[in-house]
């Protein structure tokens, strides 16, 4: 049989039979929408969870601190040290000491951090409002970032963060005494800072100028923690174990990612699974309309068979068919499932926005799964006309014939 001929019998359902082979394609396609729409909640909620995190040298860098053991201290010394490993690219430090902040008569408890622009990009720290440090801000003395949790102490709700970058704030900072005792001494800085960025950082009451900065008001002899940022993402794990090998506890975001998209892709089986119920379901149904159609066109397969169709011209027949509606159906059913996910997200932005709200894709459709949902639902078909079509292909031709 010529594929032409072949092409044109498969789809004459389309004419002679048109209601039930489109309901049959629409209960198939709501089976794939189905999957579509639920797997497409799974990678909608991983990407709202991983863009959090800044990609790039962010996953190549380890964040480095001393664990107490064998006396080991992170000093400039460490930096140094860490640097004349071939395999790392920079490594930048961050100093940490008590302190307050005053805001319009107001004063709270906080950390004040000194740290450089490359430490920000390897340990992914970004802001709600405002900008953090760049490179071109080296030498900026006159400003400070401050972390959500900063703003509580004044009573600052979410809605009023984007108004209290360009504040005027003072800082004090606590450093111990110099007579070995527990007693700390209280550094005044006589200036305003003025805020150009709220952090990202939820649970930490943190308020970070440039290094240079805090070297002017007291002495950093220690560092709280150093971020090494390495080569390649082969080197690594080598630099991480050296490191851990040395005494140092070391911390990957890159583990944290791989850990988050293991738990995701289980999320999106399980989210799979229950929508592969409904296209269990949708193919049963295809499955009794195949068997109905070979019932019904017995006779005519024996007028095929008479005139000289083979056995396995009609079993094509068949399995092209149902080839056919399974890849309509997913076709129908991606349609149904990407309109229902983009409307939910348009609709939840829509409401973001008037509440002041930033705005989330909670339904992503990759191209590639769409992809293999339309080639799976192609194969849900074949799988679903290969017995009507063998049957189909074994009616002896006299016995179909006279079939009524």
């Amino acid at each position: 049989m010529r594929l032409q001929d072949l092409a044109q019998l498969s789809t004459r359902a389309f004419k002679t039979n048109p209601m039930r082979t489109w309901l049959t394609i629409l209960g198939m396609g709501v089976g794939t929408g189905a999957v579509v729409v639920l797997v497409g909640l799974g990678f909608g909620l991983q990407q709202i969870i991983l863009e959090q995190i800044v990609f790039g040298e962010t996953l190549l860098s380890l964040g480095v601190s001393a664990t107490g053991a064998q006396n080991l201290r992170l000093t400039s010394e460490t930096v140094l040290q860490f640097e004349q490993n071939p395999a790392v690219l920079d490594a930048t430090p961050l100093a940490r000491f008590p302190g307050s902040i005053t805001y319009k008569g107001l004063t709270g408890s906080i950390f004040l951090q000194g740290m450089e622009p490359p430490y920000l990009r390897y340990a992914g720290v970004t802001a709600t409002a405002g900008n953090v440090f760049t490179d071109e801000d080296v030498g900026d003395g006159n400003s400070v970032m401050l972390s959500p949790a900063v703003l509580k102490l004044f009573g600052i709700e979410d809605d009023e963060i984007d108004a209290f970058v360009g504040q005027k704030v003072t800082l004090r900072i606590q450093v111990p005494a110099d007579d070995g005792t527990e007693n700390v001494n209280e550094i005044i800085i006589d200036k305003e800072y003025t805020v150009r960025a709220i952090t990202k950082e939820e649970a930490v009451l943190n308020a970070t100028i440039m290094m240079s900065e805090l070297r002017n008001y007291v002495g950093i002899e220690e560092y709280e923690r150093i971020q090494v940022r390495v080569d390649s993402n082969e080197n690594l794990p080598i630099v991480e174990e050296a490191l851990i090998e040395d005494g140092y506890r070391v911390t990957a975001l890159s583990k944290t990612v791989e850990q988050a998209s293991k738990i995701f892709q289980g999320v999106q089986i399980v989210l799979a699974t229950f929508g592969g119920i409904a296209l269990v379901v949708s193919a049963i149904g295809m499955f009794n309309t195949m068997t109905v159609t070979l019932l019904e066109r017995t006779k005519e397969i024996g007028i095929m068979r008479t005139i000289g169709a083979s056995p396995n011209d009609v079993k094509y027949l068949f399995v092209c068919e149902s080839i056919v509606v399974g890849f309509l159906g997913g076709l129908s059913g991606i349609v149904m499932g990407v309109t229902l996910g983009v409307t939910v997200n348009v609709f939840l932005n829509i409401v973001a926005g008037q509440f002041g709200g930033q705005a989330v894709k909670l339904f992503s459709f990759p191209l590639g799964f769409l992809t293999i949902i339309a080639l799976f639902s192609a194969v849900v078909g074949y799988l679903t006309g290969i017995f009507p079509a063998k049957r189909a292909s074994s009616l002896n031709p006299l016995d179909a014939i006279r079939y009524e």
